[in-house]
């Protein structure tokens, strides 16, 4: 009997509590770790449960343990396509409308049309609540909605929010249909260990025999300055890097920069040097013409160097790379899509704790130690871990839970998901 089949007949109809989720495993003989990815899954069920109107039907979990993609997927999205496919036969959604913000406390018949509009997604009950009041079971679903696309958890209905709820049911299944010829092409062995990067969500996860290990929010490349697909090894860890500025940066930030700020290096702890490696100074270059992109800009250690205190490096026929980030406060925007190309980790500690985890020689102490000795250090990876950046806008997991999120490269060819 499954972990899961075993909490279901210990804790008959009702919605678990914690202690009994517990219980059920550990009472029937499984280890902590056999017992922890889906114990996880289970602990979110519950609290959904515990905060929702259950006389309805039984929520799942919004992030499941399987990783947005694996060999698996693709039968899932499979599986939510016939659900979108007879939700748009049967008529689709309602549009809620947006001359009002809503949030918990309002009473608006736009809430009529919210819970309508969430009803169908199965994001809410039906029944629970007066029809007109965003009570504690709208605020619920909406910040359910917010998750499964993406979305900063606040319930509160405008600006991005509005625009996903009102996306067509016909937009959102041909977005499942464009992502399942995506998620075909995952059905092959992704390694055992592997980290899934998706540029559309701006998230990392880990990957340890086929469970996510963990999930860490990304800053991806502009529109202007995408981040590649690629398909690589993770093979080096270097802690307090040098940052080599890119000639595209040199010529689209540092230039202009300088023209208007002549001191910008010198805080920036960047320095300049010629093809021989003599340093030079920046009085004595002509920063209103093409000169600068001739040199070498490398700025030093520190914390106001773009890397941070890590660099995940693996080969990558456009250079891109993984890196630490000095600006922490990006993790929290809905868009994170800022970088230049290459891809900025969110608890990057947690993150390079787990890349190592093979490499005997470099315990968790040491890499802390690394991390704050300010020292150039290089930690190569004794077993190569794969990576994998991929492009995916819609998924579905084995719960039944459809994520979605922006195409922000405008690679889906639906303009109106862009909108």
């Amino acid at each position: 009997m499954t972990l899961r089949q075993t909490i279901a007949s210990t804790t008959h109809r009702a919605a678990p509590s914690r202690r009994a989720v517990l219980k059920a495993g550990l009472a029937a003989g499984f280890s902590a770790a056999a017992f922890s990815a889906e114990a996880q899954t289970l602990m979110a069920q519950t609290e959904w449960f515990e905060n929702f109107d259950t006389s309805g039907p039984q929520q799942a979990p919004i992030r499941s343990a399987r990783p947005t993609l694996s060999s698996a997927t693709a039968g899932y999205t499979e599986q939510a396509i016939a659900t979108y496919s007879d939700i748009a036969a049967r008529g689709g959604w309602n549009t809620v409308p947006g001359e009002q913000t809503l949030k918990i406390g309002v009473r608006s018949g736009n809430v009529v049309a919210l819970r309508q509009r969430l009803a169908v997604t199965g994001d809410i009950s039906a029944s629970g609540g007066n029809a007109d009041s965003f009570d504690t079971f709208v605020d619920d679903a909406v910040r359910r909605f917010q998750l499964r696309h993406g979305l900063n958890a606040d319930g509160v209905v405008a600006g991005d929010t509005l625009r996903q709820l009102n996306v067509p049911v016909d937009v959102r299944l041909r977005q499942l249909e464009v992502n399942l010829v995506r998620a075909r092409t995952f059905a092959g062995d992704l390694g055992g260990r592997y980290v899934m990067v998706n540029i559309p969500g701006a998230e990392i996860e880990t990957v340890d025999a086929d469970l996510v290990h963990s999930r860490h929010q990304a800053v991806v490349g502009k529109i202007d300055r995408q981040t590649p697909l690629l398909v690589s090894k993770i093979n080096l860890i270097k802690f307090n890097p040098f940052w080599t500025v890119p000639k595209s940066i040199i010529i689209k930030d540092l230039i202009p920069k300088m023209q208007q700020d002549s001191g910008y290096l010198d805080r920036q702890k960047i320095h300049i040097y010629d093809q021989r490696g003599t340093e030079l100074d920046w009085r004595n270059i002509n920063w209103n013409s093409d000169e600068a992109v001739n040199y070498m800009f490398r700025q030093d250690p520190g914390d106001l160097n773009s890397m941070g205190s890590v660099k995940i490096e693996f080969p990558s026929p456009e250079g891109v790379y993984m890196h630490d980030t000095p600006s922490k406060g990006l993790f929290g925007e809905n868009a994170r899509f800022h970088s230049s190309g290459c891809v900025r980790v969110q608890n990057v500690r947690e993150y390079v704790f787990w890349i190592l985890k093979n490499t005997t020689d470099w315990p968790q102490e040491r890499i802390i130690q690394a991390m704050t000795s300010g020292e150039r250090i290089d930690a190569p990876v004794a077993d190569p871990v794969p990576l994998y950046f991929q492009y995916v806008t819609a998924w579905a997991t084995p719960d039944g839970i459809v994520q979605f999120r922006d195409d922000i490269y405008q690679r889906d060819g639906l303009e109106v998901a862009a909108q």
